[in-house]
């Protein structure tokens, strides 16, 4: 049977489902005309003795004569399967109780996909919040208007009711009883499970400055946080946010076209020191001066000065900044506390193996909670991609995150960005190219005659060609040896795309 259309996107990879594509892509940004539209076919049973064929790009199993026509996890084609042993049984849904700790996108996915893997299963989401849950990544578009509060929500309330996914709003865990098997909550009864994901998400992190506890200081990781930020900066207010990464200047873009005379504060000597090279940090750094916010790099912050109330904020450097609001935006931690009451193995996050499940073999952990090969990827596209393997494998399924190359591929104040992999060089054994042209920088790094990582500023049209070069570890000895500009290297990639 052929199920609702869903759309890819041709930037992220982000799949969206449903009978016509977003109007803007929740993961980078990009609008409705950057999605191809692709077909998912439910599985039919399989039989006995068959093929087995695995994703070559996210290492998805499909048991049967032949591969499927889209990967259920990362939409490859049927060309991306590659067959693997020969099987002499299916793996069917497992029927049984599965619960979801978390209602962000790691558990919606989970949910979606376990659904799936297992018709008949009992599914039960658990989500902290009041709301339904809804895409968070979402929430500086909120800011600025460009998103409306009836927009963010991920799936409609009726949804869940369809799929007989059990959502439970303000249903907070409270602990998890392993020998019980069961979910206890801050308010009602507990919630028994013959399996559980972990999708407990992460927190903002505050540093311990003085003064942070003012009335005036925020952080933005709920919509409740979003309303409360716009009632604070409204009439033109002087707003500063701590933090020149990828929230704190879509923040602070946000507020300034809320008409806030905004500044932002960071530490280190260029902006998004996580996604982007130094260079391609300063031509961010005036494309966010171009649109009216201030910048204060290479600056740390002593003490939000005022009364009750925000007044300023102290530099180590002797300045103060004035401001009626301060917005923190300096990093999120894992939620692990209730992985570590309950005694499975924690480290930066909940640790898991290739088949994302913890120490404990019916737990599974996904998103940002998750540490998988000493990885915490704090990344939107990962979460969801790491929920729906947890889901598939929760209901019954035995599918593999190998790991990704981490990747961001983002809209930043309008700026198409993406960063790949190793592309900031860690010593010689490295090779970089980077060149800026017509509104656009490269910037690629190569080792051993193999790209390793790649940084893109002003367009993304080459990230997917790029991002495959790196997968399949592609000898570039031939092109380097040319001594080409990273422009010709660029030029290289997009005949790569166009073939």
């Amino acid at each position: 049977m052929t199920a609702p259309n869903a759309w890819r996107c041709n930037v992220c990879g982000y799949v969206h489902r449903g009978d016509a594509p977003p109007e803007c892509c929740p993961v980078c940004g990009v609008g409705p005309a950057e999605f191809a539209e692709h077909v998912e076919k439910a599985e039919a049973a399989v039989k006995p003795a068959v093929r087995r064929w695995r994703c070559t790009v996210c290492g998805y199993e499909h048991d049967g004569d032949r591969p499927p026509e889209s990967c259920p996890l990362c939409a490859a084609g049927p060309d991306q399967f590659e067959a693997a042993e020969e099987v002499q049984a299916a793996r069917g849904g497992t029927a049984g109780r599965i619960v979801i700790v978390g209602g962000g996108v790691a558990g919606v996915a989970a949910a979606e996909a376990a659904r799936r893997t297992s018709p008949d299963a009992t599914l039960v989401l658990l989500a902290r919040e009041q709301r339904i849950p809804y895409y968070r990544i979402n929430l500086t578009r909120y800011l600025a208007g460009d998103v409306k509060r009836e927009e963010l929500p991920i799936h409609p309330k009726n949804w869940y009711a369809e799929q007989r996914i059990d959502l439970r709003l303000r249903a907070e865990a409270a602990r998890i009883d392993l020998e019980k098997r069961r979910v206890e909550l801050h308010e009602g009864d507990p919630v028994p499970f013959d399996r559980l994901v972990l999708a407990c998400g992460a927190h903002a992190f505050v540093p311990p400055i003085a003064g942070a506890d003012k009335t005036g200081v925020f952080t933005l990781r709920t919509d409740g946080d979003a309303d409360r930020i716009l009632e604070a900066a409204r009439g033109g207010r002087r707003i500063v946010c701590v933090g020149g990464g990828l929230l704190g200047l879509e923040t602070a873009g946000a507020l300034a076209r809320r008409g806030g005379d905004v500044t932002v504060l960071e530490t280190y000597g260029h902006l998004m020191p996580a996604q982007l090279t130094p260079r391609a940090g300063r031509i961010l750094a005036d494309h966010l001066q171009r649109i009216g916010v201030k910048l204060r790099p290479a600056v740390h912050v002593k003490e939000i000065v005022g009364g009750a109330s925000v007044a300023g904020v102290l530099l180590e450097e002797g300045d103060t900044v004035p401001a009626e609001a301060v917005v923190l935006a300096t990093g999120v931690r894992s939620n692990t506390h209730l992985a570590r009451q309950a005694g499975l193995t924690v480290q930066k996050g909940v640790v898991v193996d290739h088949l994302l499940r913890t120490s404990q073999p019916d737990v599974f952990a996904a998103g940002d909670a998750a540490e998988h090969l000493g990885v915490l990827y704090g990344n939107w596209y990962v979460a969801q991609f790491q929920g729906g393997i947890a889901g598939m494998n929760a209901a019954g399924g035995r599918v593999e995150f190998g790991g990704i190359p981490r990747s961001h591929t983002l809209k930043v104040l309008g700026l198409d960005t993406c960063s790949i992999g190793q592309f900031l060089p860690p010593d010689g054994s490295y090779r970089a190219y980077e060149c800026e042209a017509d509104g656009r920088y490269f910037n690629f790094v190569f080792r051993d005659g193999r790209l390793v990582g790649a940084n893109l500023l002003g367009s993304t049209a080459l990230a997917s060609a790029v991002k495959k070069a790196i997968e399949s570890k592609t000898d570039f000895s031939g092109l380097l040896a040319q001594h080409p500009t990273a422009l010709q290297i660029a030029e290289q990639f997009q005949v790569r795309l166009s073939a």
